[in-house]
């Protein structure tokens, strides 16, 4: 195998020309590449200091420069298909090229560096002597291929940079591309790591880029424990971004796109037959293959989902296309003629104002009018819009993301997490402390959840009921509401077969029963027999129930529903009332997701709901001038932290990520007899880029060490029912504080999770801290066992000492009995504005402990009711 090289435009474009307008022969940065052949490129390790040469590391692409930017020509791409993933949606796809970036060559080089020490290349052969010097060096060509592969050989920079530019939004971006201009000088270098980074030789001062691999491995590990919260900061976002791009970079069709990029003849990643990870699930894949799954029709449900065709995509279609699919559906649809000068004839901003309505500096092309517009297809939003079409009442549902379903899903970690999460699945608190995860796309986080589907447990509707006064959580009204959507979601918990249950449930059941620790069964809503552990990146065959699969569909089927995907929100109108300090909600202005100057659609609708999730309401509530105090506050994020076990041999053959994601758990530490405040024991969805992401990083030797054992590491967190809280305001801000108590109980958890991977039988368990402390559970005496435990529940996570996640967020526009206290009384109608409700996760009074979709749901329900009479009301009026 050689290079395959690719010229761009230039015949004279040199390879990486970093600094200056130079041609070079190989990066400088690339973990010691050094020498170009026109064949291979040959690296250097440094391990202990000593500097040792790899064998070459055969590469089958190489980006070529042009005119002095490192970013490939779209121009030249050609477009591959793989027959295997022809039925993808497009956006799902891997392969695909880098985002356009605007860092400049200096910043790359840095960032570059950044990234080879943290995924070096390495000698296996080296790496094996110096551990074991009497193991048999024998190992699988995959182990080598991944050794030897650095970042920066799979393009990992090039995605970084773009993914940052074109997608990121955090407000510390700054910060890092400060980061990375200091470290391309040789001042800034000195300022950012100290003596570590002075050479022995002149020049003394040098750039990172400059620095020895083990001497930059040292300043990493120092920065991840520094005194300077900044530069723990730093460290984190450097390594959470290269690892999850490098783990979640699929190569399996679209376009010839990575720079460097090492492939097979399958177009999968090099790392994954290493790490025993087989990507998509198989059974998925050979699915696609079959003709008949290859040539259906487009109408069939069955293979595309049973919203194909009845979505909307703004993002797809015309303007013109949009107003037809509606009016088909039944709405009244008014496209406004425009006048030379941009105007419309008949604009209805204008005539909202005369009636006392605001907005009137837009001027929408489009009004369609119905009875309900739904900003959100969620576990919330989804459950309103279906209750309301039911009860024959037209209604609208606005998505920001897409629909992808069934056949149209890649089950490929990368491009899933950009495509079906909010923010590209990089979503953190200010100071990254917790890395937050949510979906966004039709049927919200239903769609990408782990199919827990858990009752609001009884302690917390008698503390809602009785200490926050919300007469709703004890009434008989809202358990019918849980029976009902327990029912429409078919959910049952009946325990799934040995074979079937992941390694990571299986550990959770048998640990606990070794300890005594009660463990129970997690209602799930899908059926028994569905054991499948790619449902965070959608259901592969429509048995999860989701609002995707259930209420949007009875939207759409009862004739009085439509789904608008690819829609962004603007602003809700709202119109003054004579002689009442209450606004009336009029309706919303959207206009398409990935357009910022586009057509803006005014919906005039006689009810507003907005279900966008507890991290977007309340942006949206602010931009439609809602001044409420306590919009965006209160947020409760259920804090999770993880610990992990290695179990290279166990009863069950499944994989970490193989089998019923969430199907065990236990309420050992979760107090719910006494303060119904503490945590819950449960196990996660990790596939390699959020597993990299999580463990310690100390080394590149530990971090690929620790990565080719991926499959048999089996991951138990703790979930704490929080009293600490945070303030939303994306995309600029997302503040959380972690209380005290809040703390105390993941460290209470974390106990009970180190004993159950024990009991379990892992021959060694870690948890996550910076410091990557792990123990043998084989060889370890009692003594030094229980030390162990005791360290780590006693360390705390604060300082980013370890890493913490969410996957629940609620509260930021809670549920109250006044507007002292609250942002929409318990039916779910703004204090603000009238006729306006909210139907998510923003409205619960405080912290479940447990998952909340069923909850959301059921208050959803509720409030359906209440808009329904609402509807009832206004048509007997007209």
């Amino acid at each position: 195998m050689c290079f395959q090289l690719t010229l761009m435009e230039s015949a004279t474009a040199s390879l990486f020309n970093i600094g200056q307008k130079k041609k070079r022969t190989a990066p400088e940065t690339c973990g010691g590449l050094l020498a170009w052949d026109g064949s291979i490129m040959s690296s250097r390790y440094s391990i202990g200091g000593e500097v040792h040469p790899e064998p070459a590391v055969e590469l089958t692409e190489v980006a070529i420069e042009l005119d002095g930017e490192d970013t490939m020509s779209r121009r030249s791409m050609s477009f591959r298909s793989d027959c295997d993933e022809a039925n993808s949606h497009r956006l799902l796809r891997g392969g695909r090229p880098p985002y356009p970036h605007s860092y400049s060559p200096r910043q790359m080089e840095v960032l570059t560096a950044v990234c080879d020490t943290i995924l070096p290349s390495i000698d296996f052969d080296l790496y094996k002597r110096r551990a074991d010097p009497e193991a048999p060096l024998a190992a699988e060509e995959s182990l080598r291929t991944f050794f030897a592969t650095s970042a920066s050989m799979a393009g990992t920079p090039q995605h970084i940079a773009g993914f940052i530019s074109e997608r990121m939004k955090h407000p510390l971006l700054g910060l890092l591309r400060m980061a990375l201009f200091l470290l391309s000088t040789w001042y800034g270098t000195f300022i950012c790591c100290g003596w570590l980074s002075v050479g022995s030789e002149f020049p003394y001062f040098r750039k990172f880029s400059d620095v020895e691999l083990h001497k930059r491995e040292a300043i990493l590990r120092s920065w991840s424990s520094s005194y300077f919260a900044i530069l723990r900061q730093l460290f984190n976002a450097l390594k959470f971004l290269t690892l999850l791009t490098f783990f979640t970079q699929a190569h399996v069709d679209g376009f010839s796109s990575v720079i460097l990029r090492q492939v097979d003849q399958k177009n999968e990643n090099p790392s994954w037959a290493a790490l025993g990870y087989c990507g998509p699930d198989p059974e998925f894949k050979n699915r696609k293959k079959r003709p008949e799954h290859r040539q259906g029709k487009d109408g069939d449900c069955a293979e595309y989902g049973p919203l194909h065709g009845a979505v909307i995509d703004m993002e797809s279609a015309e303007d013109g296309d949009v107003a037809a699919s509606l009016r088909n559906s039944g709405f009244s649809v008014t496209i406004h003629r425009r006048t030379r000068s941009g105007k419309t004839v008949a604009n209805i901003m204008k005539k909202l104002k005369g009636k006392g309505g605001e907005c009137d500096d837009v001027d929408p092309a489009v009004t369609i009018r119905c009875d309900a517009v739904v900003v959100g297809s969620g576990s919330g939003g989804g459950v309103v819009a279906g209750e309301i079409a039911k009860a024959g009442y037209k209604v609208i549902v606005l998505e920001k993301g897409r629909y992808y379903a069934r056949k149209t899903l890649s089950l490929l970690e990368g491009p899933t997490l950009d495509q079906m999460y909010e923010g590209g699945g990089v979503v953190a608190t200010d100071d990254l402390g917790i890395l937050v995860l949510a979906g966004s796309t039709v049927g919200g986080g239903s769609a990408i959840n782990w199919s827990a589907s858990i009752r609001t447990p009884e302690h917390v509707r008698k503390e809602w009921s009785e200490k926050n006064g919300l007469e709703l959580f004890g009434s008989e009204a809202y358990t019918e509401a849980l029976d009902s959507v327990c029912d429409r979601m078919g959910v049952q918990a009946k325990p799934l077969r040995l074979e079937e249950e992941s390694l990571n449930s299986s550990v959770v059941r048998k640990g606990c029963l070794e300890l005594g620790y009660p463990v129970s069964d997690i209602p799930r809503n899908s059926p028994s027999d569905h054991s499948c552990g790619w449902c965070c990146f959608g259901c592969k065959d429509g048995k999860k129930k989701g609002t995707q699969e259930t209420w949007l569909v009875d939207a759409v089927e009862s004739g009085n529903g439509a789904i608008i995907s690819g829609a962004r929100a603007l602003k809700i109108v709202g119109v003054k009332q004579k002689n009442r300090a209450r606004k009336k909600a009029a309706g919303i202005l959207f206009q398409r997701a990935n357009k910022e100057k586009d057509v803006v659609y005014f919906i005039e609708s006689k009810v507003t709901i907005v279900a966008c999730g507890a991290l977007n309401t309340p942006v949206l509530l602010r931009k439609s001038g809602l001044r409420n105090p306590h919009i965006g506050r209160n947020l409760k994020l259920h804090p999770v932290q993880m610990a992990w076990g290695y179990f290279p041999e166990a009863e069950t053959n499944n994989r970490s990520y193989e089998g019923g994601i969430m199907t065990a758990m236990s309420t050992v530490a979760a107090n719910f007899s006494t303060t119904g405040y503490g945590a819950i024991i449960q196990t996660p969805a990790l596939h390699p880029g959020m597993f990299s992401v999580l463990l310690p990083w100390v080394s590149g030797v530990d971090a690929k060490e620790r990565m080719s054992r991926f499959s048999r590491t089996a991951h138990v967190f703790a979930l704490a029912r929080d009293r600490g809280s945070g303030v939303v305001d994306l995309p600029r801000s997302l503040s959380y504080q972690l209380a005290k108590e809040d703390e105390e109980s993941l460290g209470n958890g974390l106990e009970k999770v180190l004993r159950i991977l024990a009991a379990a039988g892992a021959e060694e368990i870690g948890t996550h801290h910076v410091g990557g402390e792990r123990i043998n559970v084989k060889r370890a005496s009692y003594n030094e066992f229980e030390r162990f435990v005791a360290r780590s529940k006693e360390r705390g996570v604060r300082g980013l000492s370890t890493p913490l996640c969410s996957a629940h967020q609620m509260g930021s526009c809670r549920m109250g009995v006044n507007p002292e206290e609250s942002v929409v009384d318990e039916r779910g109608e703004s204090w603000e504005v009238e006729g306006l409700y909210l139907a998510d996760a923003s409205v619960l009074p405080g912290a479940l402990g447990v998952n909340p979709m069923v909850t959301i749901m059921a208050v959803a329900h509720c409030t359906s009711k209440v808009v329904v009479d609402v509807l009832k009301r206004k048509k007997r009026t007209q």
